[in-house]
């Protein structure tokens, strides 16, 4: 704004100086008016060059400002993607220790299940053993007690009855008692009267 102040003052100045000078001598007058016109000229032209510089100066001011704002812009992207990649990172953290989590209460779980099922195998060779063993042995006894007593019990009665019949020489006879209402010794008396004393 100056500088442009500066040159229309220059031109009123030469302005008034051709004016004083076409009101004297001709050949000297014309030769300032030369003077004048070449200084005008190169006023023109420095004018010219000024405002291409300006010119240039918006122009590169503008690019730069154009590429600082780019920049900026590539700067919160990779801001943004740094802070996704981040919550990624912290998500798969969180999900790798509730995985290591898992994976160490399912092994104990396993583990756990092999010894029950260690367990079951010892206690199933028992049992084995025990039914190979007692099974014959109590089938047995009950041989020798229905040899004995002659009485064929029911052994799918609840656990205070007892039930089933009684093969006397002569006669079938039927065996129902509640061992709950009567006392021990009674129902011992009536399953011994069943027993035949003759040898």
């Amino acid at each position: 704004m100056a500088q442009r102040r500066k040159f229309q003052d220059l031109e009123e100045t030469g302005e008034a100086l051709v004016a004083f000078i076409n009101s004297s001598q001709p050949v000297k007058l014309r030769q300032v008016k030369d003077e004048h016109r070449a200084l005008f000229d190169q006023h023109v032209e420095t004018k010219k060059i000024v405002m291409q510089i300006l010119k240039d100066m918006a122009q590169t001011e503008e690019s730069a400002g154009q590429r600082l704002l780019d920049m900026e812009e590539e700067k919160k992207q990779r801001e943004n993607e740094l802070g996704n990649l981040e919550e990624q990172l912290r998500q798969c953290t969180a999900k790798s220790q509730i995985t290591d989590s898992e994976l160490q209460f399912l092994q104990r779980e396993l583990e756990s299940l092999r010894n029950t099922e260690h367990e079951l195998q010892t206690l199933q060779n028992e049992v084995d053993e025990d039914t190979t063993e007692v099974i014959p042995s109590a089938v047995y006894v009950a041989q020798v007690y229905y040899l004995i007593t002659k009485i064929k019990w029911e052994y799918n009665t609840p656990a205070n009855i007892l039930k089933g019949v009684h093969y006397g020489a002569d006669l079938a006879t039927p065996i129902n008692i509640d061992t709950s209402v009567r006392p021990r010794g009674d129902v011992s008396d009536q399953l011994w009267d069943f027993v035949s004393t003759e040898w």
